[in-house]
């Protein structure tokens, strides 16, 4: 079994495991085991520093003898060693032994005649005598347990035991705490005692344990290490025990006593505990599990202690439980947090008590005012924390003391939190109950927020709610009873209301504002304001200070609801269902309700554009253009016949005002003020088709309004495509198929272009951007035709007259036309140079020449094939055999001419002469090899080209003879004097060996053809 396992924390108590025999490590060589059958608890009364009156008043009475056992007798001759003091049993030993020793000579001498019986028989009795001496002197230790025993169990109070009157015993006996009787004894009665003093396993210490030990143990005279031994021999017997039983309960009760014992252990030792009690040697227990049996108790003490503190703490009662604290040897941390447990349960008590009121089914009629009661006494005593905790001694306070916190305690809970609430909005509810806020009861609202652990943000929305109906009572008290209009300043009185209830201005004005709302919906229930409605919001503005853009934006939301609900009737009813009784409620929602023009038109636009736009979804999922064309014709159609109307009662003119000249008038000189400025477009025919003439105007019944439009509500893009594709059903007409794939035009009028220019309107189109739609759709005509008319990129005069009647068939400007033409031209003639640059059928002179003729090679011809023109340029003047190299030519000229990099130019050419040197010379050869004299000296010219772009030193060849028939062939082709030298260099051919050739002529042809030896 392990030994730690006593330390275990219990879960049950029962009954003391003390009780039993105490087995006694040192037996009495002459008593018999002085066990008690059962153990008897006593209470001692001992003063203490930390204890309160009513602690020491508590003790119960005991006996000794049921501790200690009852009287002990004495036995054999020690009564007589009783009867005798020390000197006076020296003395009689003395006798003793003398008249023994003489005895024995007398009788040796008459018995036996001699001196040598004589000396016998005093020998023999001496002996005996000296036993008997022996005898009476060693029992004088057990008399003196045996009455140091009888003098404790005397005694009717332990604590009465007195160090001298222990002396004066083992003084009349001649002992001392060094003899094994007497230690023994004074063992076994100070382990009764410890084990008496600990409570059994089931109840909890007093306090006073550790005070009494030492008291006792003092009064024994007994050193700290024998007194040591004995608590670890009642560990040892608390260990047995659990070794001989089997029960669950006892097993815990076992624990919770060595955890008692250990902890007054430890406050009896102080200090010298570590080492005087050997638990984790002994016991194998560990250093935690012996922390955790002294915090445990120490906290049970302490937490006792504290019950005594109610809600009238003081400094007296702080002191008391700070030295407490350090008696039980509790550390800060956990005496704060025992402290604050107990100061949380008093708060838990009273809200507890407040809530069962609150709750009650049958509340009293002061319900509220005991709910307060309770509450203002947990604010007196969070003050009375909080001032404590300032006090200039707050050092010799006991730990935690301070504000109230209800963390980690029965209402620290989501779902109690709910009450906390309420028993706050009641304390909010009772501060205002005189129509006023005064400064303490916000202080006290501050506590008990920061008590209950409310948020910032709760608390406010509670003492907003509740501040708001009481601003609003008083506010209607003072409007009914004439306090508010009487007053001279308005807003000083709002503002004085405000400050009596601490109540932000600014939810006032949101109070404000809800209130004329709320008799704003009261006026218009009929549909229309009337002079005495609008006096009466006048007069209630004025008396509630509400700005005027608050008025507005009321009356846009509340009056524009009404009339957004007629603007919405009105666009249902469709363009046959807008009769006259449509009319009518329109112009009356729009004028009844008082509605600005600017405001009425926008909620009708709002309402407007929604169609505008379910046309639009309608036209993009329309399976071609024309159906596309369709959907549109009919949202123009709406605009035309409904929306137009619909504006016009909006801003009560009539519809057939509207619909006469000087509208068209209006609209005409709009539209020529825009046009104006793009007068260079005025060719395109489809764009004068949008301005209408008088006889085309004539046949629409009325123009269509253009103040709602979507721009705003559609990007720029699709409103141009919707426009495209209306214009692009203008120009082709309604197509229909017939069978065999044919199309037919069944429909093609101009009068379609008003339409169009009615659908730029309302989809918001600027002028610049509708000439943009026609200029890119006159373009693209012209192109696409173009491109076919200049397939092969020549352009002849046929041609340009061809262009030219298109030109003005589409109507596109002159200029524009012609950067299409090149623009076609240019492509044709870029692909043709490019497909002759990669078939080498362009060289540098062609080049040349294109650029006189002002052609944009850069744009035609990419430089990557400019640069491969430019090496394949240099590559022919390394191989043309004429020997030649112009360095400005080549380094200058021609990377201007194909304006290319010059440095890169350069490398390039330094690159391709190395390649070509080498290459030159292994040509020159194989022709020699083929008697090819002409071949020959055509390398050889490449190669001093070469070497010209980039100098060389002498080359080398396995077969010299070779070396020189090169040079006697190229020397009878009459070079230049020069080349001939510069050629002897790199062959590496000496002056001597050169004149020599020079003389023989050429050796290469003098012999046949059959004697000749080629060396391969």
């Amino acid at each position: 079994m392990n030994p730690s396992t006593l330390l275990t924390p219990p879960s049950t108590p029962h009954h003391s495991v003390l009780c039993s025999p105490f087995l006694n490590p040192i037996p009495l060589p002459t008593t018999t085991s002085s066990v008690c059958t059962q153990r008897r608890r006593f209470r001692v009364s001992v003063p203490r520093n930390s204890s309160t009156p009513s602690d020491q008043h508590s003790a119960a009475t005991w006996t000794a003898p049921d501790v200690f056992g009852g009287p002990k007798e004495l036995t054999g001759i020690q009564p007589l060693v009783e009867k005798l003091s020390p000197p006076l049993r020296l003395v009689s030993s003395a006798v003793i032994f003398a008249g023994a020793v003489a005895a024995g000579y007398g009788l040796g001498l008459r018995f036996g005649q001699t001196r040598n019986a004589a000396l016998g028989g005093a020998a023999v009795l001496g002996a005996a005598g000296g036993a008997a001496v022996y005898a009476l002197n060693a029992s004088a230790p057990e008399v003196a347990a045996v009455e140091l025993h009888n003098y404790v169990a005397g005694s009717d109070d332990p604590s009465a035991v007195k160090k001298e009157d222990i002396g004066v015993i083992a003084k009349k006996y001649g002992v001392s705490k060094q003899d094994e009787a007497f230690n023994a004894e004074l063992s076994d009665l100070y382990c009764r005692f410890v084990s008496s003093v600990l409570p059994p396993g089931n109840q909890d210490l007093k306090g006073d344990e550790a005070d009494t030990i030492v008291k006792f143990k003092n009064a024994l005279g007994m050193d700290d290490p024998e007194a040591a031994a004995m608590h670890m021999e009642i560990g040892r017997r608390i260990f047995r025990q659990r070794l001989e039983t089997g029960d669950r309960d006892d097993n815990i009760e076992q624990r919770r006593a060595f955890q008692k014992l250990i902890y007054v252990s430890t406050l009896v030792f102080g200090e010298a505990s570590s080492f005087l009690l050997p638990w984790k040697r002994v016991f194998k227990v560990t250093d935690s599990q012996v922390e955790i049996a002294i915090r445990d108790n120490a906290q049970r003490l302490f937490a006792s202690k504290l019950k005594s503190i109610g809600r009238d703490v003081n400094v007296e009662h702080l002191v008391s439980l700070r030295e407490a604290q350090r008696l039980y040897r509790l550390s800060d941390q956990h005496a704060e947090e025992l402290f604050k447990e107990h100061t949380r349960k008093l708060v838990e008590e009273n809200i507890s008590a407040a809530l069962s009121i609150l709750k009650s089914r049958t509340r009293a009629v002061n319900a509220v005012a005991q709910v307060v009661e309770e509450l203002n006494k947990i604010l007196a005593l969070n003050n009375l924390l909080i001032s404590l905790k300032n006090h200039p001694d707050a050092d010799h306070f006991s730990p935690g003391v301070g504000p109230l916190s209800l963390i980690g305690g029965e209402y620290d809970d989501d779902k109690k939190m709910d009450d906390l609430k309420l028993l706050f909005r009641a304390y909010v509810i009772d501060s205002l109950s005189n129509g006023r806020m005064e400064e303490n009861k916000l202080s006290a609202l501050n506590q008990l927020r920061n008590i209950f652990g409310l948020g910032k943000r709760e608390a406010e929305t509670i003492v907003l709610d509740v501040t708001s109906k009481v601003y609003r009572k008083r506010l209607a008290q003072a409007v009914t009873g004439g306090d508010l209009e009487a007053a001279d300043s308005k807003a000083a009185f709002l503002q004085n209301l405000c400050d009596d209830l601490h109540f932000d201005p600014q939810k006032a004005s949101e109070i404000h504002e809800e209130i004329y709302r709320q008799k704003l919906q009261q006026c218009i229930a009929d549909g229309v304001l009337d002079e005495e409605d609008v006096a009466a919001l006048l007069r209630l503005r004025v008396m509630l200070c509400i700005p005027q853009h608050t008025v507005e934006a009321a009356h846009s939301d509340i009056c524009g609801s009404l009339f957004e609900k007629v603007v919405k009737d009105a666009i249902a009813s469709g363009v046959d269902g807008y009769d006259v009784d449509v009319k009518n409620s329109v112009r009356k929602a729009a004028h009844g309700l008082r509605l600005t023009r600017e405001a009425a038109m926008s909620i009708a636009s709002k309402a407007v554009r929604r169609i505008f736009i379910n046309y639009i979804k309608r036209a993009r999922a329309a399976g071609n253009r024309m159906e596309t064309a369709k959907e549109l014709k009919k949202m123009i159609a709406f605009n035309t016949l409904v929306v137009t109307e619909l504006v016009a009662d909006i801003k009560g003119e009539s519809s057939e005002t509207s619909s006469e000249e000087p509208v068209k008038e209006e609209e005409k000189e709009v539209e020529d003020e825009e046009f104006d400025s793009i007068e260079e477009w005025d060719s395109i025919q489809t764009l004068q088709k949008i301005r209408p003439s008088k006889e085309i105007s004539a046949k629409l019944v009325k123009p269509g309004q253009s103040e709602i439009t979507l721009k705003d509500d559609l990007p720029e893009r699709e409103r141009t495509d919707l426009y495209k594709t209306y214009l692009l059903f203008c120009i082709t007409g309604e197509v229909k198929r017939i069978p065999f794939g044919a199309q037919i035009t069944t429909k093609k009028d101009d009068s379609e272009y008003l339409l169009l220019n009615q659908l730029g309107a309302i989809l918001g189109l600027s002028s610049n951007e509708i000439v943009e739609v026609h200029r890119s759709l006159a373009e693209e005509a012209f192109k696409q035709q173009a491109e076919v008319i200049l397939a092969d990129g020549q352009l002849t005069k046929a041609r340009v007259e061809q262009l030219n009647d298109l030109q003005k068939q589409v109507g596109l400007p002159a200029e524009y036309a012609q950067k299409i033409i090149k623009s076609i031209t240019t492509t044709k003639m870029a692909a043709a140079i490019e497909t002759a640059i990669s078939q080498g059928k362009l060289n540098i002179k062609q080049i040349r020449e294109l650029k006189e003729a002002n052609v944009n090679l850069d744009s035609m011809i990419s430089e990557g094939l400019r640069e491969n023109l430019f090496k394949k340029t240099v590559d022919d003047i390394f191989s043309s055999g004429t020997g030649e190299f112009d360095e400005e030519e080549v380094y200058e000229k021609i990377p201007s001419d194909l304006n290319i990099n010059a440095e890169k130019a350069k490398g390039v050419v330094r690159e391709l002469a190395r390649s070509r040197l080498s290459n030159s010379l292994i040509q020159a050869v194989s022709l020699l090899r083929q008697r090819n004299r002409q071949g020959v000296v055509t390398s050889l010219n490449d190669l001093l080209a070469c070497d010209k772009a980039v100098p060389s030193k002498p080359l080398s060849w396995e077969i010299p003879e070779e070396l020189s028939d090169l040079y006697t062939i190229y020397m009878k082709s009459d070079p230049a004097p020069e080349k001939l030298s510069r050629l002897q260099y790199l062959l590496g051919i000496s002056d001597s060996t050169a004149a020599t050739l020079r003389e023989m002529g050429d050796r290469v042809f003098a012999t046949d053809a059959e004697e000749e030896k080629f060396v391969f």
